[in-house]
């Protein structure tokens, strides 16, 4: 039996791929004890504010490079953040066509008083995937006891032999991060999710991709959200053939 694991950072409304990816695990894990990482999409995002992509983020207490995200708080000035934004969301999208729905789902995320960096978001990411009824179970990389010392490949192999899992499935774009051989050699498969090339109508026909999951859910009713959940292949790259090379003895004469 497939019993697929997935690991990602916890981000603020990630892109669509993120949730296809915990809908397309057994498991999802949470690495709310990894390292934070700055200029990442932890705690920032775009959106659509007046037909071009706009980059937003919630701003977070001083903190030292070598901080867990589950380290890192969210600043006293978030709740003045979270009214601006949520201001900026209600003008840039109130002609969109789910904006009745989706703003309210938006708005209790963003008034959450929780300030914890990881909590945060993992709240977020678990009341989207609500909406979108996906049913993943997810668990935090933090509560599985494992050594934060040892390399990403290792990690990984041990977070899925640990769930009781025979497959890791990673972005299509960390393929260039994991040898395929060394999962095989641990009995697990490694597989890459491949996000298909799509648009959806946002307010007129120039599509500006890579955004936020916001701005997919304010365009994209439920049916459609499931349909574009399905969107994407996945990749099962083989080990490399072992190669048998002749002994000594086949050149004698």
């Amino acid at each position: 039996m497939v019993h697929i694991v997935s690991l990602m950072q916890p981000y603020l409304f990630p892109y669509l791929g993120y949730f296809q990816l915990i809908a397309a695990s057994s498991l999802f894990i949470l690495g709310d004890s990894l390292q934070y990482t700055r200029r990442g999409w932890i705690n920032r995002n775009r959106l659509l504010v007046g037909g071009r992509p706009w980059q937003f983020s919630v701003p977070l207490e001083q903190g030292s490079r070598s901080q867990a995200i589950n380290q890192r708080l969210l600043s006293e000035q978030m709740r003045l953040t979270s009214q601006r934004l949520l201001h900026t969301i209600r003008h840039a999208y109130h002609r969109a066509p789910c904006y009745a729905q989706v703003f309210p789902l938006v708005e209790e995320i963003l008034e959450n008083p929780e300030r914890n960096l990881a909590h945060f978001t993992e709240h977020s990411i678990r009341r989207i995937c609500r909406y979108l009824e996906i049913d993943t179970p997810i668990a935090r990389f933090s509560d599985m006891g494992l050594a934060g010392d040892i390399d990403r490949e290792q990690r990984l192999i041990h977070v899925v032999k640990r769930s009781g899992g025979n497959v890791y499935l990673n972005p299509e774009g960390g393929r260039h991060l994991y040898s395929p051989d060394v999962f095989h050699s641990h009995g697990v498969e490694l597989r890459f999710l491949r996000m298909d090339e799509f648009s959806y109508r946002q307010f007129d026909d120039n599509f500006v991709p890579s955004l936020s999951i916001i701005d997919v859910l304010m365009f994209n009713q439920p049916d459609e959200m499931r349909r574009l959940l399905g969107r994407y292949s996945v990749d099962r790259p083989a080990p490399s053939p072992v190669v048998v090379r002749p002994g000594v003895e086949e050149y004698e004469s």
